[in-house]
């Protein structure tokens, strides 16, 4: 079962180029949702302003200098994740980014390769599947704030929540349509439509923010670095630390 293609057991079900036209309908929707967050918000438009702004105000950095801060960037709060304070919500982000990208690139691997059993794209495609669940779930019932911290019901949802649960939603129904046998059935369809919310709901989501971060954290070095930081107000407690301060007010 972890070492078959799953994609190829659709093969007299539909057309050969159906899964590769929707991956390819995918890729447009994600670019087409992140331009249009982009124009809307202009979030763009504030990071290239805010760093044009902030130059002069601050010492000077050399080309190394700024060299060496992208890489610091790109290891450590990209890669590494590193804008996290709470370890726990630092390795279930890790589980899910980097399950994701497996899991994404394995999708593509088989939908456009040739992989039908006996390699190790599908057993990657697995893998990745299931850290996006064990980092997913685990965010969604035991870390976000409002559920660790202010004691609401997990089952709370708000708008933020559409790319998490869309992206669990699609990644659950995927496997469960794969360890089932595959083939031209109701998991395989829901599987489809849970996918197209996921990648199609960009511009309403948080997907898009993913692209936005590493952005804001080079600003963010190069404003330490040249001492216009040292003019912004202290960053706010901890998410946890809060929420014991809330829950010893309502004590008394």
């Amino acid at each position: 079962m972890f070492t078959i293609n799953p994609f190829a057991t659709l093969a007299g079900a539909l057309p050969a180029e159906f899964m590769r036209w929707f991956l390819v309908l995918m890729a447009a929707a994600v670019v087409l949702g992140t331009l249009f967050d982009i124009a809307h918000k202009g979030s763009a438009r504030y990071f290239f302003e805010s760093f044009r702004r902030s130059r002069g105000k601050g010492r000077a950095l050399g080309g190394g200098e700024l060299m060496s801060i992208a890489a610091q960037t790109a290891v450590v709060d990209v890669l590494a994740s590193g804008e996290f304070c709470n370890r726990k919500r630092r390795v279930a982000h890790l589980l899910t980014m980097y399950g994701f990208v497996i899991y994404v690139v394995t999708t593509a691997l088989m939908v456009f390769g040739e992989h039908p059993s006996g390699g190790l794209v599908p057993l990657a495609w697995w893998t990745g599947a299931l850290m996006v669940l064990a980092g997913g779930y685990w965010f969604w019932f035991f870390i976000r704030v409002d559920v660790a911290a202010e004691g609401n019901s997990a089952l709370r949802i708000v708008r933020a929540d559409l790319f998490i649960l869309s992206l669990l939603a699609s990644v659950t129904l995927g496997l469960l349509w794969a360890g089932t046998g595959g083939g031209m059935g109701a998991l395989f369809r829901l599987y489809i439509l849970t996918t197209a919310i996921l990648f199609g709901s960009v511009y309403w989501s948080k997907f898009a923010h993913m692209f936005f971060k590493p952005a804001a954290a080079f600003e963010k070095r190069v404003a330490k670095a040249d001492g216009t930081r040292n003019n912004l107000p202290a960053p706010a407690e901890k998410p946890e630390t809060l929420g014991r301060q809330v829950k010893h007010a309502r004590h008394y």
